[in-house]
């Protein structure tokens, strides 16, 4: 007899013990101030300044580049094709680009906004189209 009341004692605080560590915690009581979320940006950086091989700034230029050549071009995103796919005009012509989610950097745009996008060519057999690495607001 005495087996079985060491036994069920064991058990009895296992589960205790256990039943407390697997408490689900107690809610904050509601109310009070909330203060609003903060985005942190992380640092960025790297070299502002010239460079040995000049970007492309013009969409006719863009049109003749070769694969992987770097572009700013000034001008206004047109028409949404799909998916990442836009269209964006300048004053010398338009042409295809992509625009990854990622790279929009916080920016809204329509059809009257101004943009600067940085890139590259991307040659393919039939087209060539701009792969778009930032988006910024014309200043």
């Amino acid at each position: 007899m005495k087996k079985f009341l060491v036994v069920s004692a064991f058990v009895l605080a296992s589960t205790s013990a256990m039943a407390a560590t697997t408490a689900v915690p107690a809610q904050p009581a509601q109310g009070g101030f909330t203060e609003p979320a903060t985005t942190v940006q992380p640092a960025q950086g790297g070299f502002t300044g010239p460079s040995a091989v000049p970007a492309i700034t013009t969409v006719n230029q863009a049109k003749e580049a070769n694969d992987d050549a770097v572009v700013e071009l000034t001008g206004y995103i047109t028409t949404s094709l799909g998916d990442e796919d836009y269209m964006f005009k300048d004053s010398t012509g338009e042409i295809k680009v992509e625009i990854d989610h990622k790279d929009w950097n916080g920016v809204n745009a329509t059809p009257t906004t101004k943009l600067v996008i940085r890139g590259e060519v991307d040659k393919d057999w039939s087209e060539r189209t701009i792969d778009v690495n930032k988006v910024a607001l014309a200043g």
